[in-house]
Formats: structure tokens, C-alpha cells, sequence
């Protein structure tokens, strides 16, 4: 009865056999089957990864509250999955390991196609119940959080750094207090030969306004290197998404412009200064075509 149904789980059959499974044990067979099918999960999601790849795909994109951060080990995750997949709710602790393995395994995906991780943190979703419930989700109940998770970001990429497998990647911040936080952490991931490998990305959401793109391209240039960083995206494919650049475009430019008055930059007295102006200059416009992908090789 049950070698049928093991005809293509392999080795799985040893397992069988070496058990205490009776035909009134039926519950144990299912278990091992769903345990069977979790393993391979990870193999399945490797290969949609490759189809997206041979697609001319390249970037991936996380939306989270924070950047889970529990041990999980790919035995434990796998039991995860066999027992919601047998009906079991997920426990917080269990949600929070296997979150932090997919992810991580997702990383090393992404880092074998050199491909760019991008990872925006910070939002709250759905806080209004009530309206949630009328209305559904993403119809405007969402906020910032105020996690204190820089720690456990730094904890992620410092894991794939360990297995050397970290990806090229942006992390967009969503709180305004932690600007500061996750400038200076991804200096501590850069590494050559790849310029500007860790990105701390554009102001995004809540903070994608004149204000907030201030803060945060203050932020970067007082702790790293503003002119590689690649500038304003948007995940819009609408023709009314152009706007978004140009409003980008002017803000920094004014921003720029504003330091020059000020005299933060040399003068001409002294004999670079041509040369650190013109960077200046040129800066802008690099960072523009670089969003655009015109960026002279």
C-alpha cells in the first residue's frame, strides 16, 4: 500500500521501512511526504530563481518590517514547513526561523547570479483594523515602525559575508531616525572590486519628499561616498512614475548648489579645485543616467 507512493521519494523508502508506520499510522506517512516535499522547497524556489534569470532578471526586492535575524538550521526549517503544511499554525518563533532561512538562502541565490538585493525595512502595515477590514489592504493604513533593528541587520549581511555570498544590495530606510544607523552599516559591507556594493538607497515612501530626500542624501554624504551612489528608482512601470526622477533630480541639484554658495567645496585658489568642481558638476547627471542605465561605460 504504501510502495506505490513512495515510488519517487527515494530515499525516503529506508525511512519507511525502518519505522513503526502500521496502516493505522497513516498521519506518520503523510508527515514524512510533507517533510519530503519541504525539502525540496528550497530546490523549487532555485529553479524559478534561474527561470527569472534566463528572463533578463536581475534584482530581487524584500518588503519587511525588519531583516529577520533567528538561527535556523535547514533540518528546523524544513520541519517548519512540514507542519504548517500538515495543518499546524505557525508559531511566532517558528514564523521568525524560517523567515530568516529563506531569506539568507535566497541571498546566496542572488549573490551566485550577481544579482541586486534590495531590501526595504520599516513599515508597519494595516494598523487600522476596522478600515483594514472595510476596505482591504494597501488603501492607506500603513506607517513607519520604530524597531531598533540595525542590529539585526547587520547581522544578515554580516552571514553572507562570513560564506562570502553577499550580494550587490540596497537597503531603503524607512524611519528617519535610523538614517544614520544604515549609512554608516553599509560601510562596513563594501568591498572591492564592485564600487558601492552596499547601497544606502534613495528615500522611499513617507519620505520620498523634499525633506526626506534631504535627510537622507545628508546622511550619506556625511558617512560615505555620495558621488557612487545610484540615485532615485522607482518600481512604477506608469509613464506618470517620470516626474518622480525629475523631483529627485531637483532636489539634489539644489541640495548641491547650496553647498557650493556655502563655500563647503574648494575655490579656485586652489590648484585641484577645476577639477573637484567639475566632479561636482558632473555628479548630478552621472547619478541621473545611471537610474536610467545610460551611465558612459
Amino acid at each position: 500500500m504504501y510502495s506505490r507512493r513512495f515510488v519517487r521519494t527515494g530515499p525516503l523508502l529506508s525511512i519507511l521501512q525502518k519505522s513503526s508506520i502500521r496502516g493505522s499510522d497513516d498521519w506518520k506517512l503523510r508527515a514524512i511526504l510533507i517533510f519530503h516535499r519541504s525539502m525540496i522547497f528550497c530546490a523549487r524556489l532555485k529553479q524559478r530563481h534561474e527561470y527569472f534569470h534566463s528572463q533578463g532578471g536581475r534584482l530581487s526586492d524584500h518588503g519587511l518590517k525588519y531583516c529577520p535575524n533567528a538561527a535556523c538550521t535547514e533540518q528546523q526549517a524544513s520541519a517548519v514547513f512540514a507542519r504548517v503544511r500538515a495543518g499546524v499554525s505557525a508559531t511566532t518563533e517558528d514564523t521568525q526561523k524560517f523567515a530568516s532561512y529563506l531569506l539568507l538562502f535566497l541571498g546566496r541565490l542572488d549573490a551566485e547570479k550577481g544579482w541586486t538585493k534590495q531590501l526595504h525595512l520599516g513599515a508597519v502595515r494595516s494598523v487600522n483594523t476596522r478600515r483594514t477590514r472595510e476596505l482591504g489592504t494597501d488603501k492607506g493604513f500603513d506607517g513607519i515602525g520604530d524597531r531598533n533593528q540595525i542590529g539585526e541587520l547587520c547581522s544578515f549581511l554580516d552571514k553572507l559575508d562570513q560564506e562570502h555570498a553577499l550580494p550587490k544590495t540596497i537597503i531603503y530606510n524607512l524611519n528617519p531616525a535610523d538614517n544614520y544607523a544604515f549609512a554608516t552599516a553599509i560601510g562596513s559591507f563594501q568591498e572591492g572590486p564592485v564600487a558601492g556594493k552596499i547601497q544606502f538607497g534613495s528615500a522611499w515612501w513617507f519620505l520620498d519628499q523634499k525633506e526626506g530626500i534631504e535627510w537622507h542624501l545628508n546622511a550619506l554624504s556625511n558617512t560615505g561616498l555620495l558621488s557612487r551612489f545610484v540615485g532615485m528608482l522607482t518600481d512604477s512601470r506608469s509613464f506618470m512614475s517620470f516626474p518622480r526622477h525629475e523631483y529627485f533630480r531637483r532636489v539634489f541639484c539644489n541640495l548641491l548648489d547650496a553647498r557650493l554658495r556655502m563655500g563647503n567645496f574648494p575655490t579656485m585658489k586652489h590648484s585641484w579645485a577645476q577639477w573637484y568642481k567639475m566632479s561636482v558638476s558632473e555628479m548630478p547627471s552621472n547619478i541621473c543616467a545611471l537610474v536610467l542605465g545610460r551611465l558612459p561605460r
